[in-house]
């Protein structure tokens, strides 16, 4: 009983602190003022995860599992075109509520480039859990793993680079009619010429 009340405990702590990092950010955590404002203190937090690094990847984590589940509901859906999907997913990305997400994955993006060891978490699921998510749905349907990953690239280079645009500037009329040009491209990139069930 106590192992279960300890892991729904940690749990409870997790989902509190990437809602706090999700407000506040990563670059000043300091883990006095995290335990207090998650209700705890500096030493629970440490017996729970271990270190701050840990108890950072750990929450980092949680939210871009929270988000992957979100773009799967979306894959769920029969889209005729990539364009398609890819509009989207585009539309909830650039949501008023999926901003401070992407502004998070930015910032630790940049502070993991700086500090490899430290989040080195980071940087090994960064680009390669994102590209084996966007390439998945065309491996299922029998495309080669080269094809396959390189449209995936292109896709995830395509909505980074708009939403990093569109939080600099806010200027959704443009970076939206940006985005319906790229999303046209996206459809003749589709590499249905070359299926193919090798990988």
């Amino acid at each position: 009983m106590v192992r279960i009340a300890d892991q729904y405990r940690r749990e409870e702590l997790l989902d509190a602190i990437s809602a706090y990092i999700a407000k506040n950010g990563v670059a000043d955590v300091s883990l006095r003022p995290l335990a207090k404002a998650v209700d705890s203190s500096p030493r629970v937090l440490l017996y729970y995860f271990g270190s701050k690094e840990k108890l950072m990847a750990k929450a980092i984590m949680r939210l871009r599992e929270r988000q992957r589940a979100t773009f799967g509901k979306m894959r769920v859906g029969r889209y005729r075109q990539p364009s398609d999907a890819c509009r989207a997913i585009w539309k909830w990305m650039s949501a008023p509520e999926s901003e401070l997400a992407f502004q998070l994955s930015l910032e630790t993006y940049a502070l993991a480039l700086r500090h490899p060891k430290r989040f080195a978490f980071f940087l090994s699921s960064a680009v390669e859990d994102w590209l084996e998510f966007l390439a998945e749905p065309l491996l299922r349907q029998g495309y080669s793993t080269r094809e396959a990953r390189a449209f995936a690239t292109v896709v995830l280079a395509g909505f980074r680079g708009f939403m990093l645009d569109y939080c600099a500037s806010h200027d959704r009329k443009r970076v939206d009619k940006a985005v319906e040009m790229w999303l046209e491209t996206l459809n003749t990139l589709h590499p249905n010429t070359e299926k193919s069930h090798g990988h």
